[in-house]
């Protein structure tokens, strides 16, 4: 059973979460590697396409819309895994030219990695925004609740 945590902090925030951010923990479908993003498993049967979560496939040039959230943690298929769903989260899988403000959708041409929006040609559903500069392709993002 999937379970869910608002962690809402009035202290300085920790090195994973923040202020309002929210953390759910799912059961991994496949192997993944924290900082992934992630979406549902919808190759599951019944209610358990709401309890797993796989990296997020990359498509041709709109971005995931699928996209949920953020892995924490690399854990394999079967295994628990907490995603960041809403909030801050401290490491994701941008572009090298990610930035501070820059608006991210899921991934385009690589899985896992959120790709930068650019009006009119890789528009989709917005799941994150950058916090910071990207090093080694993971930068801190503010991620955006999208279900």
């Amino acid at each position: 059973m999937a379970t869910s945590t608002l962690i809402q902090y009035l202290e300085s925030a920790t090195s994973e979460v923040s202020h309002r951010s929210e953390v759910e923990t799912f059961l991994a479908g496949g192997a993944i590697t924290a900082g992934d993003w992630v979406s549902l498993d919808t190759s599951q049967t019944g209610l358990d396409r709401a309890l797993y979560v796989t990296e997020a496939a990359a498509v041709a040039t709109v971005g995931n819309a699928n996209v949920i959230g953020v892995a924490l943690e690399t854990v394999a298929a079967g295994a628990n895994v907490r995603v960041c769903t809403a909030g801050y989260c401290a490491s994701a899988s941008v572009p090298a030219a990610t930035v501070a403000g820059s608006s991210l959708v899921g991934p385009i041409g690589t899985a896992g990695q959120a790709a930068i929006e650019v009006p009119g040609t890789t528009s989709g559903k917005v799941c994150g925004v950058g916090l910071g500069t990207a090093v080694a392709n993971f930068a801190p993002v503010l991620v955006v609740k999208t279900f």
